[in-house]
Order: C-alpha cells, then sequence, then structure tokens
C-alpha cells in the first residue's frame, strides 16, 4: 500500500486520466476519448458511479461505442447526501489514481464527479485539465455553481467554451492557464448525429411526426427537491398541453420521478393525455427526438446548448443560465418555473426564426484540447 500523501513528478507516467461519471459528462468527453484515441495517446477512463443506472450510464458507452472505464466506484450509489457522495468519489479516485499515476487528469463540467475528480488529483499532485471551464450562473442555490467556481480555481489548464467563459475566468482571477477552445458539445453533436439517424426508431417507436411534439426534462435540484417549484412547474406543463397543439414528451429522471411520488403530484401529470411520460432513453435516441422537435423545455445547462446547435427553440426552466450565449443568440429564453412565464418564454420562443448562430465552435474543441495536453506531458519532467 502506497502511504505517501503526494506523487512526486518523477512517479508520474504520460498518461492522461478521463474523469466520468453523470451522462452530460460521457457525452462531453466522447469527442476527447476519440482525440486521443486518434492520436494514440495513453490514457484511461475512469468513472466516479456518480449515475449508475442503465439508462444514465452503461448504454452511453454502449451507444457511443466508448471502452469501458477501467475503474468504476460502485459504493456511490449509497450516498444521499453531496458531502458524503463527492467524499467517497474522492476516496475511490485516489486509489485510482495512485496505481495509475497520470500526468493529467481530465475533468469537464460541474457534476460532483468533477469536483471529486479535481480535488483527488490536486492532492496528490496531478496537473488537473477543466474542460467548460468559466460557465458561470452566479446562482448560489446551485450546487453546480459552487462546483465549476471551485473546479476552475485548482485547475492548472482551463478551456473555455466561449470568450465570455474566459472573461468570467479572468475576472475570478484564476491561477491556470486559459484556453478558448470551443464546447465539445458541438463536436459530440456533429459526430453522433449521423449514428443517430441511422440506427434510432425512437419517433417510430413513440409514434411521433417530426415538429408534433415538445420535450420536457427536468433534474436539477433546485427544481425537483422543492415541492412547491416542482409542483408549479408540472402545472404548467399541464397548462401548456391545453393551449399548445403539440404532444409533450418527458423522458423522466429517476430523482425526478421519485420527487414526484414523494410529493404527491403525480396527478397533476396525468390529468392531461397530451403528457407522455417515459423512461429514460439513450443518447443517440434522445440526440434524434430533441433534434426534430417543435421546442424544448429544459432545466438542463447541456440540453440548452444542443439546443442552439441543433436549431430547437429552448425554454430554460430557470431564472437564469450559465449558457447566456444561448440568450444572446436568441436560441434560448428564461420560463421561469411559473405557468405564466413559463407560457410567455414559448410563444417567443415558437415565433422565432431559426436563423441563429451556433456561438460554441466548430466542432474541433476535442482535438484542440488533447493537442495541448499532449505538448504539456512531452515536457511534464522537465
Amino acid at each position: 500500500m502506497n502511504n505517501k500523501k503526494i506523487l512526486s513528478p518523477q512517479e508520474l507516467l504520460n498518461k492522461i486520466g478521463v474523469v466520468v461519471g453523470t451522462r452530460p459528462g460521457i457525452i462531453k468527453m466522447s469527442p476527447i476519448i476519440r482525440a486521443l484515441e486518434q492520436r494514440r495517446q495513453d490514457y484511461f477512463i475512469v468513472h466516479t458511479g456518480q449515475h449508475y443506472s442503465y439508462n444514465l450510464d452503461r448504454k452511453f458507452f454502449e451507444d457511443l461505442e466508448l471502452p469501458e472505464p477501467c475503474f468504476r466506484n460502485d459504493v456511490v450509489s449509497k450516498a444521499t447526501l453531496h458531502g458524503e457522495q463527492t467524499a467517497l468519489m474522492i476516496a475511490g479516485l485516489e486509489s485510482a489514481f495512485i496505481s495509475s499515476r497520470p500526468g493529467i487528469i481530465i475533468v469537464g463540467g460541474d457534476a460532483n464527479t468533477n469536483l471529486a475528480g479535481a480535488l483527488a488529483a490536486r492532492k496528490l499532485g496531478i496537473r488537473v485539465a477543466h474542460v467548460e471551464a468559466g460557465l458561470r450562473s452566479n446562482d448560489w442555490r446551485m450546487p453546480e455553481e459552487h462546483n465549476r467556481v471551485m473546479i476552475d480555481h485548482i485547475s492548472e489548464y482551463l478551456f473555455a467554451p466561449t470568450q465570455e467563459a474566459r472573461e468570467n475566468l479572468v475576472k475570478d482571477n484564476v491561477k491556470g492557464k486559459i484556453f478558448v477552445v470551443g464546447n465539445t458539445i458541438v463536436d459530440a453533436v456533429y459526430q453522433n448525429m449521423e449514428i443517430a439517424r441511422s440506427k434510432s426508431k425512437i419517433l417510430q417507436t413513440l409514434g411521433l411526426i417530426p415538429q408534433t411534439y415538445f420535450v420536457l426534462t427536468l433534474h436539477r435540484e433546485e427544481n425537483v427537491d422543492s415541492a412547491e417549484i416542482l409542483k408549479s412547474i408540472l402545472e404548467g406543463i399541464e397548462q401548456i398541453a391545453r393551449e399548445f397543439d403539440y404532444k409533450t414528451i418527458f423522458p423522466i429522471h429517476p430523482r425526478t420521478k421519485k420527487r414526484i411520488s414523494d410529493f404527491k403530484l403525480l396527478h397533476i401529470l396525468e390529468s392531461n393525455p397530451k403528457v407522455q411520460v417515459i423512461e429514460p432513453i439513450g443518447y443517440l435516441d434522445f440526440l434524434l427526438l430533441l433534434s426534430h422537435a417543435r421546442l424544448i423545455l429544459t432545466d438542463s445547462g447541456g440540453i440548452q446548448e444542443e439546443c442552439c446547435i441543433l436549431k430547437v427553440p429552448c425554454v430554460t426552466l430557470r431564472d437564469n443560465t450559465e449558457r447566456p450565449e444561448t440568450l444572446r443568440v436568441g436560441a434560448n429564453s428564461l420560463g421561469g418555473t411559473s405557468p405564466q412565464t413559463m407560457l410567455r418564454s414559448i410563444h417567443e420562443m415558437l415565433a422565432k426564426d431559426r436563423t441563429w448562430e451556433n456561438p460554441f465552435g466548430d466542432g474541433t474543441a476535442g482535438v484542440r484540447i488533447v493537442e495541448v495536453l499532449c505538448d504539456v506531458l512531452k515536457n511534464i519532467r522537465k
């Protein structure tokens, strides 16, 4: 057993560790993994265990044809609190990093997974690269906001998706080196859309015609853990279903499903037959479902970006967003969590032409990130 608290530079190998643990993280890291493969760079994938159901985890590796993680932390599923979950992930990641001794660890985004990966690496003396650095909602109710700020401040290499994100990092006086590279979600959408078109039968399975339905996703803690807010959103969905001649397809997140049951709100969803609740679906199915929707209602940051890239109008069920670029180009509207504001935003977005520009890059972010990190590794022992 290694009893040392830190690894020396001489002990680190010419190897990159990729930390994943959530559905959005797997998707956004997939272009980086492919770029590492293309360069034949020595790397490995570590799974923190934050998402552990088949549809929210393993199926994404299968859909995206990614190699299985070399390490998976199976005990995290028992945790219910943020601190407990993060601590269990750090403990597991420390063990994985000590045995593999990577020169650099890549984390991407703002989930607890990424904070755990960054902290475990930092404590061991391993360099940290943060993909999607510099995003800010300035909403301190959000665990994701705490995480992204902390990760940015302990990372050596900060890969900002846009100039606006870079400016946030400069204002925060981060110590790491900043690179504006675009967002790997663009790479992921471009790389996987053709696969989705050839493989997915989701529209036929659900009996849907393109442009005749909305899609709803809902999972943010500040929305679904409050009975009052969740009730308001669901009442808004019920009103939307009555007012608009569109079906609403709702792939329900396990957390949201549990809260709806806990708060005894299922009757609101069941009151309108145009709201169709389905189990979580794989990424390729979801990508195709998203691309043919008339409009998306979501509290997900990643889906805001995907809508912007795919030219699908988006209404964000929050009062703020860490993706202000989507608002600036006209791809997104803040619909809040009340039925009135949600309805207003839907009318606004349905009236818009889908002519906005994609502000998140040209689909080469993964290659650019890997080029930077491979250059770093060449000089890591100097």
